[in-house]
């Protein structure tokens, strides 16, 4: 192999445009990141947010590599919907939930709820930092992929910090959070290949549409089930 590939400007050029890509779109997966760990104790916070966003990093590279096998999978989008719906609701329904659980328990529960998440949430992401490593040497694609990724975990850990700081003084910016997951939920839907045609082409904002759609339902339905959660307590 000739490594003089990776010193060369398109495996920087490459590089730099996996981090910024990653970076610019990734500002939803820092809000369920600070959302899953806001319960847990301070201690145990950062660890979360560190492990949760460090292994949701590898599954992205994981991903990436199978992405246009996966996205052209039908139907895969509805089912990514739905857990987006899910996992909203659940953070919301929870907001109000100080009981006190095992610490080890609440961490391995914050990481797979940030896995999940991401998995789902990562769509988009993949598509643009697979294109911006298309941009690379072809030998190089896969180190690009690996470290523009990589590079990306403390900017996504920094921005998930911030956010758990901004949730402690002002808790609406839960309903906030679990409300994006519903409006990405509603355009993942009408974006999935076995659908996409008949619903945009029956709806002109079928895209608008399902977002709001998708916020009421994990506001009206979370909000619902936290205030049940509060009467049993």
């Amino acid at each position: 192999m000739d490594f003089s590939v990776f010193s060369g400007p398109a495996f920087w050029a490459a590089l730099l445009s996996i981090i910024v890509a990653n970076i610019l779109l990734s500002g939803d997966n820092a809000v369920v990141i600070a959302l899953a760990s806001r319960n847990l104790p301070a201690n145990q916070q950062k660890k979360a947010i560190f492990w949760g966003s460090a292994a949701a990093i590898i599954l992205r590279v994981v991903l990436t590599i199978t992405a246009v096998q996966l996205l052209s999978l039908p139907y895969l989008k509805i089912v990514g919907a739905i857990l987006l719906v899910y996992i909203g609701v659940q953070l919301l329904a929870d907001s109000d939930d100080e009981a006190e659980m095992d610490g080890h328990s609440n961490i391995w529960g914050a990481i797979r709820t940030i896995l999940v998440a991401d998995l789902v949430m990562s769509l988009d992401n993949v598509i643009a930092v697979a294109a911006a490593a298309q941009k690379g040497p072809e030998e190089t694609r896969l180190a690009l992929l690996i470290i523009g990724l990589g590079l990306s975990i403390p900017l996504i850990i920094f921005g998930s910090t911030m956010l758990l700081k901004v949730m402690d003084r002002f808790p609406v910016i839960i309903t906030l959070g679990a409300g994006l997951l519903g409006l990405l939920a509603g355009g993942m839907l009408v974006e999935d290949p076995a659908i996409k045609d008949s619903i945009q082409g029956a709806m002109e904002d079928a895209h608008m549409i399902f977002e709001g759609i998708g916020v009421a339902i994990v506001i009206l339905l979370g909000t619902y089930l936290k205030k049940k959660n509060r009467a049993k307590a």
